[in-house]
């Protein structure tokens, strides 16, 4: 695809999208122009693309009753991705500022289902961060007895699968989340079929973790909205933590709180922001 696009740069907790409007799905958004605008250097630059469709014309198989807006969702190596808890928090500040939704609270089609999501706070001024929250659907655990390889430890994982697979290790007391060497992927023993994001994890105090995170399809990124609901899910089970109260998540991006709904659903919740818009001749 070559020819002007026009597109918005957004990041939540620094977890940063090109984003594409594309109501009508006029763009052949293919995997090589997706490595193109995400490329740091001769691109836009981003841990990922968004493209803002609406479902009837993005493509998929999506129901009669299907919410009018899908996130398609490229990591930057231009392969597809099930789903983003923070690129879904931008996408809906951008619907939003576009006037393309103008409830606080609507739903979002993923390819991991549909996603709940509520506008809890607008910016004050342009730039400014909005807060929302995101209905991230039921966590599963998966049976498995993975280890990963990482700073000459083996360590247990916790596999949680939020509509994408990540893999959550909690690190021993007395060493430096912070000075992990994530340059490279840690080795999961034995690997998933389809990869997995793999998340590495400090205890700060009581419902509060840190953690860093290498994604499938990326590298080491600053967030993953994802991520941090797996980990709080992980970390909760590993505390036998089963009161539903919120658990604080701090990444290299920020900070994000991840809920829990009378039904068990996890929410996540946290700031989205909307940085630039241009075009772009890629």
């Amino acid at each position: 695809m070559n020819g002007r696009i026009h597109f918005t740069k957004g990041h939540g907790t620094e977890n940063d999208f090109v984003l594409l409007d594309d109501p009508d799905g006029a763009l052949d958004l293919d995997a090589a122009t997706v490595v193109a605008l995400a490329d740091r250097r001769a691109g836009i630059g981003g841990d990922g693309v968004i493209r803002a469709v609406r479902s009837r014309a993005a493509g998929v198989d999506a129901a009669a009753d299907a919410p009018e807006w899908f996130m398609d969702y490229r990591n930057a190596d231009g392969s597809l991705a099930e789903m983003c808890g923070n690129g879904v928090r931008v996408l809906a500040a951008h619907l939003h500022r576009a006037g393309h939704v103008t409830a606080d609270r609507f739903a979002l089609l993923t390819r991991a289902g549909v996603r709940a999501v509520e506008i809890l706070a607008r910016p004050a001024t342009d730039g400014a961060p909005w807060s929302v929250r995101v209905g991230m659907g039921p966590a599963r655990l998966p049976k498995t007895n993975r280890q990963v390889e990482i700073a000459g430890l083996r360590l247990p994982v916790t596999d949680v699968d939020m509509g994408n697979p990540h893999a959550v290790a909690f690190l021993p007391e007395g060493t430096d989340l912070a000075e992990l060497d994530l340059t490279r992927r840690p080795a999961l023993d034995p690997e998933p079929a389809h990869g997995a994001n793999i998340e590495l994890v400090s205890t700060r105090g009581p419902r509060h973790v840190a953690m860093r995170v290498h994604e499938r399809g990326v590298g080491e990124t600053r967030s993953c909205g994802t991520g941090v609901a797996a980990v709080a899910v992980a970390a909760a089970l590993r505390a036998g933590d089963e009161s539903r109260e919120p658990w604080t998540v701090d990444v290299p991006g920020g900070r994000l709180e991840v809920g829990w709904t009378q039904t068990g659903e996890v929410t996540l919740t946290g700031p989205a922001q909307l940085v630039a818009d241009g075009t772009t001749l890629i």
